[in-house]
């Protein structure tokens, strides 16, 4: 296994995922044509002169920053994960910066959050399984010193406090996994196999020390019913994922093949199956994901985190990550788990 040290794959998988998200962010919502027609040839898409970022990667740094918080205070609990989470998740919902179209679930759930009296599964939106919380997760697969209960409560929990679905947060769990896997040294053309075992072996796992009573906010009969919802909708798209990479064409939009990335599910798998397309070819694979149907920006974040982890700091051109948005609080975090 490669150590993140010698390849920085921290700061590689932080830089990709801004670098995609700046990518992705003015071509989100355009349908395929329309981005060819404004932009040219998608394997030459430009990164804007200001590369600004959109609430994708401004809630991956609130996630690094509540961790960093959370551990510099003592060992990563659940109790002091969550409020170091809360805080920062209130502080970007009430900065004027938060004005880069971010979800209405995280809207909601953040405002809710504001009342300190109300225990955060109340605010949890229980039944939204939007991709808003497994697009910033990639900072738990890239801190050191975690036990994988640690990394995969703490995963669920980042997701819980917004978006409360079950396949939000084993999508949340599974992004995490796959970023550090990647960032460990393993081989890209087993990942998906490595991925559907981690999701079997934890199906019916819930982790109540993270997630408290949040299952009861839903209608299953008990908690493990309600997490193996989560984790089979994951494993049917990472079914799916496994079929398509035999047959897909690299000029399709990958939408077309595993979803357009408004869900959980997948985005995960969309922004996987650019990746895989183009293990080498890192920039090629944020401007694939960038160039789709759906949810450009979170897809292309998501391709650039897994790039990014698994070919480190190197992957990116001076040129391009020098100038992404947010630059100096990306170096900052990366260099710490890098260390």
């Amino acid at each position: 296994m490669t150590t993140l040290v010698h390849k920085q794959a921290a700061t590689g998988a932080l830089t990709g995922l801004a670098l995609g998200d700046a990518l992705g962010y003015p071509t989100e919502f355009d349908d395929v044509p329309t981005i060819l027609a404004e932009h040219g040839p998608w394997r030459e898409l430009p990164l804007p002169r200001r590369a600004c970022v959109s609430d994708d990667t401004q809630m991956t740094l609130a996630v690094g920053r509540a961790v960093r918080t959370a551990m510099d205070r003592g060992l990563l609990t659940p109790s002091r994960l969550a409020s170091t989470l809360r805080e920062e998740f209130v502080d970007w919902y009430q900065s004027p910066q938060n004005n880069r179209a971010p979800g209405r679930t995280c809207l909601k759930a953040c405002s809710l959050l504001k009342d300190v009296s109300r225990p955060w599964q109340d605010a949890s939106q229980i039944h939204s399984k939007g991709c808003g919380a497994n697009m910033r997760v990639a900072p738990l697969g890239l801190v050191p010193g975690l036990s994988d209960e640690q990394r995969a409560g703490a995963a669920q929990l980042q997701s819980a406090l917004t978006h409360g679905h079950p396949t939000a947060l084993a999508a949340s769990d599974l992004t995490a996994h796959a970023v550090r896997l990647l960032a460990r040294g393993a081989e890209p053309t087993g990942l998906v196999g490595l991925l559907r075992s981690y999701a079997l072996e934890n199906r019916s796992r819930y982790h109540e020390r993270w997630l408290g009573d949040l299952w009861r906010r839903a209608e299953d009969a008990g908690p493990e019913q309600f997490i193996a919802r989560g984790w089979d909708e994951c494993l049917a798209i990472l079914d799916r994922l496994q079929h398509v990479l035999r047959t897909v064409s690299p000029e399709t939009d990958p939408c077309l093949a595993t979803g357009e990335g408004w869900i959980a599910e997948e985005a995960l798998a969309t922004g996987l199956l650019c990746f895989l397309l183009f293990v080498d070819e890192p920039v090629t694979a944020l401007r694939r994901a960038a160039c789709t149907a759906g949810d450009s920006d979170s897809i292309a974040c998501l391709t650039g985190a897994f790039a990014g982890a698994h070919l480190g700091a190197e992957a990116w051109p001076a040129e391009w990550a020098d100038r992404v948005e947010y630059r100096t609080d990306l170096l900052t975090l990366g260099a710490l788990w890098d260390a």
